[in-house]
């Protein structure tokens, strides 16, 4: 009989290592995006801890390590993006930056950085790309002969004030160019940061020609730290509502996205504070999941707020004929059935209630000229 020893180096298959929340960062993992062929996942084959067994990143004395921020160049050869959905208000668009390092967790605009090959998760709010040429290209195409104002939407993709902004200044470049055009701009952003360029909105909003919009998802501090790291503080854009209000620049409020079952309860309370803070309207989102944000916004939960997940999830999926997204229109931004239909009803009671259902004036598009350069041939009187 032969007898088999046990030298306690048996092969075992390595344990998968949990996603961990990475400090300042909203996405919790790196996943592929879905135009990958093959999906990478860490794993502990218990030699990563210190007494070479167990979980090394669930350690303490192991933290994940610091997520930089990197700023590459986008060689667009155009910046005005056109479209026609029914659902948003405006036809075209300028986005200074691709992924935005507010790093919030629910952003519909993760899964375009799968396009590139590159995560809708950390890789979004962590490897950025600006458009250096913007203004020379809104230049060229606001002088074509052929170019028909309307009001240029942005920050309805990724934030035009998110922190490299402040380097960049790729937003206020573009501005300058809208101004010297008299071209009408409407902005949403999450930052204060917009408070920085109060000389021109205040200047293009004396001719109508300027509206902005803060996004103001709830006014728990520490909730919008973990949901949306590195965007102003709820408090911070309430105050940039003031400035700009006070500064004569018309200025909304939007609730964007709602989160059923975590911030759902906070729409009164949110719309008072903008009414407060001088906001001359109010609108909502209901919260999207398409596509890999539905995983990333799971992971969140799980690492945020693990005993509210099932409610959060049963919630959307109420909303959304029995799935965590639909993208039909007409119903994408709002959702659904009975549980949408009380946020609605609850929106509208309070934002008339607070004068905050005023219809906001069209913004002048006549203004809008080339302005003169060098060499050109002087208007006769």
């Amino acid at each position: 009989m032969q007898e088999t020893l046990d030298d306690g180096y048996a092969p075992h298959a390595p344990d998968r290592l949990p996603d961990r929340p990475v400090k300042g960062r909203g996405a919790v993992s790196n996943r592929d995006g879905r135009f990958e062929r093959e999906a990478r996942e860490a794993v502990d084959d218990g030699w990563g801890s210190a007494d070479g067994v167990g979980d090394a990143a669930a350690d303490p004395d192991f933290p994940p390590p610091k997520l930089k921020t990197t700023l590459g160049v986008d060689s667009a050869r155009t910046v005005i993006a056109r479209n026609a959905s029914p659902d948003v208000p405006f036809d075209r668009s300028i986005n200074p930056y691709r992924g935005c390092e507010h790093g919030c967790v629910y952003c519909f605009a993760r899964p375009t950085h799968a396009y590139y090959g590159l995560s809708p998760g950390l890789d979004f709010e962590s490897k950025l790309f600006w458009k250096p040429d913007a203004p020379a290209l809104l230049e060229k195409e606001l002088s074509k002969p052929g170019y028909k104002p309307a009001p240029i939407a942005i920050g309805t993709n990724t934030d035009p004030y998110q922190p490299v902004e402040r380097e960049t200044l790729a937003m206020r470049r573009i501005l300058e160019v809208l101004a010297a055009y008299e071209h009408p701009v409407t902005i949403v952003t999450k930052s204060a940061l917009i408070l920085r360029d109060l000389d021109i909105l205040s200047e293009m909003a004396a001719k109508n020609l300027a509206h902005a919009t803060l996004s103001v998802t709830t006014r728990d501090r520490r909730l919008a730290n973990a949901m949306e790291p590195r965007a102003s503080t709820p408090a911070r854009r309430l105050e940039a509502v003031r400035g700009l209000s006070d500064a004569g620049v018309p200025t909304g409020v939007l609730m964007a996205p709602i989160v059923p079952g975590l911030t759902c309860h906070e729409i009164e309370a949110v719309l008072e504070a903008a009414a407060e803070a001088g906001a001359t309207g109010a609108g909502y989102v209901m919260l999207r999941l398409p596509l890999e944000i539905a995983d990333l916004f799971e992971e969140w939960l799980d690492a945020h707020a693990p005993d509210r997940k099932a409610r959060v999830l049963n919630h959307v999926r109420a909303m959304r004929g029995g799935k965590l997204y639909q993208s039909r229109w007409g119903e994408r931004m709002t959702g659904r059935g009975a549980y949408a239909e009380t946020i609605r009803q609850r929106f509208t009671l309070a934002r008339k209630r607070l004068g905050l259902d005023r219809r906001r004036p069209e913004l002048d598009s006549a203004r809008f000229r080339r302005p003169p350069r060098p060499g050109d041939q002087m208007m006769l009187l």
